[in-house]
């Protein structure tokens, strides 16, 4: 049995910032499961997409009843990006290699390259959310692209948020907020509907592809989540938009240098 004390509260801990922040919880779920559950970190991801739906789903709700979710920018962005996600983790994450390289007695594995480039994209949109200007943030009004651009960037997030194990709000919340103008909580709630459905799609082709589940681990896991998630929906009531994006920004860089750190130096 995995689960012992200090996992139950990460896992409450996961789903406190996904209601709250809307990706963090996705962005913490798979290197709790690697360093703290002890996990390979390709069985993480597959675990992670489950944990993460499942809380996702119920988030989603409670913004949804607060007028917090924009289900026509969520089907415009979403749909590609669905399509992106399956298409990866059924057809291309198999085909990655494991070791990625190997050279001389150097060897570069498939999982460390993955944390790596999770690492990086983390780092990258915590900077874009620290430095926008506060009204980007808290705009009201929904500003459209065209479907294309729109279909090209959901799809591109489809693809990274399968290939490397998460949900993805690193991803969709600032391109929520910068390119179709969402408000900082709309962005949040709609993120959460995006990255549920982002998530189970790619757990199902992991299923399809026959990966062994704990399915224990991950109901007791999830299930916990799913109580901090209903309490992080509840606390973002009391806190400003601007001050979430801010407050999330941060966080990401703290996750981003803990796994830099991890992987390149205490390895």
């Amino acid at each position: 049995m995995y689960i012992d004390f200090p996992i139950y509260c990460f896992a409450l801990l996961i789903g406190i910032l996904l209601g709250l922040m809307g990706g963090g919880g996705s962005i913490l779920t798979v290197p709790i499961l690697v360093y703290v559950a002890g996990f390979q970190s390709i069985i993480a991801t597959t675990y992670s997409f489950f944990i993460v739906g499942i809380t996702s789903i119920i988030g989603m709700i409670t913004y949804a009843k607060r007028g917090l979710v924009s289900f026509q920018s969520a089907l415009s962005f979403a749909l590609p990006s669905f399509i992106g996600a399956f298409l990866t983790r059924k057809f291309v994450f198999p085909l990655i290699p494991d070791p990625f390289l190997s050279y001389d007695g150097f060897q570069l594995s498939k999982g460390k390259v993955l944390m790596l480039i999770f690492a990086i994209l983390i780092l990258v949109a915590a900077i874009s959310m620290i430095i926008a200007k506060k009204e980007n943030g808290e705009k009201e009004e929904i500003d459209t692209k065209p479907p294309f651009f729109t279909w090209l960037i959901g799809f591109f997030t489809g693809f990274l948020t399968s290939l490397i194990g998460a949900g993805g709000g690193f991803i969709i919340i600032p391109t929520l907020v910068f390119l179709l103008r969402l408000p900082m909580k709309m962005a949040v709630g709609t993120s959460l509907f995006i990255i549920a459905v982002n998530s189970l799609l790619s757990f199902s082709g992991d299923l399809l592809n026959k990966t062994a589940i704990d399915w224990q681990f991950l109901v007791y896991f999830t299930f916990i989540a799913t109580i901090g998630i209903i309490l992080g929906s509840y606390f973002s009531q009391k806190v400003s938009g601007s001050r979430i994006r801010i407050v999330f920004g941060y966080f990401l860089v703290c996750i981003a240098f803990f796994i830099l750190v991890k992987e390149l130096i205490l390895r």
